[in-house]
């Protein structure tokens, strides 16, 4: 392994990490609507990440024809952003989580039906595996209601949602730096949700959920999505995937040791059977 695919390596691990801590972060929120968190979250990671171009020396004026390229791209990541959070307040983090991630195997088949692309061998044994897991992680969920089944779907949303993202911002890397492309869509992303979310700037905002959101836009959004993308083009990007399904791991154990949720036997077996064809399908 050369050195800059070490370094490749550590930014995903790293990217995970941070990751992994944006679903206790969204519990905390929960005194704000989804769509004021989805808001807020994307603004300020979109104002960090601009700042953080300008520093770097990165232009942050874009033309016309550039910001009529990022408008689609920035709407469809709203939209995942919106699904993901709105799904955490329905249902648990293990459900939201490994629903989320299977998110390559929407990658594989719109690739496939869209671009052309042929399918690896292992998808259908890969997605077979998944949907197992799946039936396991609800089929067997003592606490599942109508409510849980909302989140759940939500998570496939969200899943379907980062998909289409993934592909729509694939041409651009070519295209804009890194933390060009990254504030320009989650500033689009923000300011597309933004009319949505009621009033941002109401008197009595809950500090500690306010906290949570800033929070979330730094780590997850700004630190983790930014490592994450410089890890994919230092890498083949199987592997930063396949390194970031663990955040279903670790926000899992988050919950259960931060929120006290608990962790039953369907959901961890779904969970690692959901992986199992996730990991098929991106090797």
């Amino acid at each position: 392994m050369t050195h800059d695919e070490r370094t490749g390596v550590v930014q995903a691990v790293a990217a995970t990490l941070c990751f992994s801590t944006g679903a206790v972060l969204i519990r905390w929120a929960a005194d704000f609507s989804p769509v004021e968190v989805t808001a807020l979250r994307l603004l300020l990671a979109g104002a960090v990440v601009g700042l953080a171009a300008r520093i770097g020396g990165h232009r942050v004026a874009l033309a016309p024809r550039e910001w009529a390229r990022l408008v689609p791209i920035g709407i469809v990541a709203a939209l995942h952003f919106l699904t993901f959070i709105a799904s955490l307040y329905f249902t648990t983090v293990a459900h939201a989580l490994t629903l989320t991630y299977t998110a390559p195997l929407f990658i594989a088949a719109l690739s496939f039906l869209v671009l052309g692309e042929p399918l690896p061998r292992r998808t259908v044994p890969a997605a077979l595996a998944a949907l197992v897991g799946m039936a396991v992680l609800a089929g067997f969920e003592p606490r599942l209601d109508r409510r849980m089944l909302v989140g759940d779907a939500l998570a496939m949303g969200a899943a379907v949602t980062f998909a289409v993202y993934s592909l729509l911002g694939r041409r651009e890397r070519a295209r804009l730096p890194l933390l060009s492309y990254a504030a320009g869509v989650y500033l689009v992303a923000g300011l597309v949700t933004a009319p949505f979310a009621g009033s941002l700037l109401r008197p009595g905002l809950p500090l500690p959920a306010l906290g949570a959101v800033c929070a979330m836009a730094l780590v997850p959004s700004a630190l983790g999505h930014t490592l994450y993308n410089a890890s994919v083009r230092r890498l083949h990007p199987s592997i930063p995937n396949l390194i970031a399904t663990q955040e279903v791991t670790l926000g899992v154990l988050l919950a259960w040791t931060l929120l006290g949720e608990p962790v039953p036997w369907n959901a961890a077996a779904g969970a690692m059977l959901t992986l199992l064809g996730v990991s098929l399908v991106l090797r």
